[in-house]
C-alpha cells in the first residue's frame, strides 16, 4: 500500500448485521471493524481521513453456524483464517462509507461461498452409439484429407 501507515486509530462496532444469504445473518455484535489512512487517491484528506477499513468477523468462535457449516467453513477459508477470525480489507475508495460497504459484501461473498453445499458427483455415463460413430466418421475425414495433401514420392 502507498507510504506509510501507522497503527489503525478507530476500532468500532456497527448496529448494521450482515445478511450473508436469507438464512444466514451475522449480528453485527459478531463483526468487529477498525479504521485507518489509506494509501492512494484522496485528495487534500488523504492524509487526515481514516478511510481505510478493516472487517474481522471470528468464524471460530461464532454461534450462527451450525457446527456442519462451520466445519466446512474453516476447512475453506483455512489460509486466509488467523486463529479463526477472517479480515477483509478494504482501501479502494476514498470515503471510509464506500469502503464499509464494499468490506461488507466481500465477506458475505466469501463466507456464502465457503459455506455453500459441495457440488453433485457427476455420474459415469457412455457415450452414445451415434456420438462414437460421428467422432469416428470425422476423425477418417480428417485422415483423408491429410493423406490428400502428401506429395506424390517416387
Amino acid at each position: 500500500m502507498g507510504g506509510p501507515q501507522g497503527p489503525p486509530t478507530t476500532v468500532e462496532r456497527m448496529t448494521d448485521d450482515l445478511h450473508v444469504s436469507d438464512r444466514l445473518v451475522i449480528p453485527a455484535a459478531e463483526l468487529s471493524w477498525r479504521f485507518s489512512r489509506s494509501g492512494g487517491p484522496g485528495g487534500q484528506g488523504v492524509n487526515t481521513t481514516d478511510s481505510r477499513v478493516e472487517l474481522s468477523w471470528d468464524l471460530g468462535a461464532s454461534a450462527v453456524l451450525p457446527p456442519v457449516l462451520r466445519e466446512r467453513a474453516m476447512q475453506r477459508l483455512g489460509g486466509r483464517l488467523v486463529d479463526g477470525v477472517v479480515t477483509i480489507a478494504a482501501s479502494e475508495h476514498r470515503s471510509q462509507l464506500r469502503n464499509r460497504e464494499a468490506a461488507l459484501e466481500r465477506l458475505a461473498a466469501l463466507i456464502a461461498g465457503a459455506v455453500a453445499a459441495p457440488p453433485r458427483q457427476r455420474r459415469a455415463t457412455r457415450p452414445t452409439k451415434g456420438s462414437v460413430e460421428r467422432r469416428l466418421t470425422a476423425k477418417k475425414q480428417r485422415g483423408n484429407i491429410k493423406r490428400g495433401r502428401r506429395g506424390e514420392h517416387d
